[in-house]
């Protein structure tokens, strides 16, 4: 079933937000989208029509089974452009995000198919996300929070929460990227700050990069 283009990004937002656990109501949706609440509410009411999405006024919204394989299939698109962008094309991982919200809009399943088979069948996108499969399905990955991670820890850096430039550049900046081996040394408990070995040199990070970063290990 294809979409249009507004309703894709309605979809994808939604996901997103329902992806963090929390309950979403019309004005969250709006906040995230940067528009007004009228007209996400008629949105709302449109994709419900197409059994995408439920709608309840002053309840929380929800996709439904099929609104939420639509939005991971959206996601599958914008994840396996953001690969190839890296993996074929040579674009560094802060250049992609953007160029890849244009391409997700693409109604051509074979594209996506043969790029997914051209980059062997990738589970992670550069940034470290799973990507959906063809059906919409997504395996957890288990990464948790470096915030949240003991001193003496030992981890690897397995995901990025903020795929922006600025948040990217950033990072680039200090040296890391996924896969790099991290040690947790100290962890300040005034503001949550917290200094990381990498290759043997130590590396302080703010709370705010920390909650950030997702680690296995």
């Amino acid at each position: 079933m294809a979409h249009s283009y507004t309703e894709e990004n309605y979809l994808k937002a939604l996901f997103a937000l329902q992806e963090k656990g929390q309950e979403v109501g019309v004005k969250e949706l709006a906040d995230r989208l940067g528009i007004t609440m009228p007209t996400v509410t008629a949105m709302m009411k449109r994709l419900a029509t197409k059994d995408l999405v439920v709608y309840e006024s002053y309840r929380p919204l929800r996709l439904t089974e099929e609104g939420r394989r639509q939005s991971a299939l959206i996601l599958r698109k914008h994840r396996l452009t953001e690969m190839f962008l890296v993996q074929v094309m040579g674009f560094g991982w802060e250049q992609v995000h953007e160029i890849a919200e244009q391409v997700e809009h693409v109604q051509a399943p074979d594209f996506f198919e043969r790029m997914d088979q051209m980059l062997g069948h990738p589970r992670q996108d550069p940034h470290g996300s799973p990507i959906p499969d063809a059906v919409g399905q997504i395996e957890p990955t288990g990464a948790v929070g470096l915030a949240g991670c003991a001193p003496g820890r030992r981890v690897r850096l397995a995901a990025v929460l903020d795929s922006s430039h600025a948040f990217l550049t950033y990072l680039n900046s200090r040296g890391l990227a996924l896969g790099q081996s991290l040690e947790v040394q100290a962890v300040e408990p005034f503001d949550g700050s917290m200094t990381v070995l990498l290759a043997g040199q130590p590396l302080t990070l703010s709370r705010t990069v920390a909650e950030r970063l997702l680690v296995e290990g």
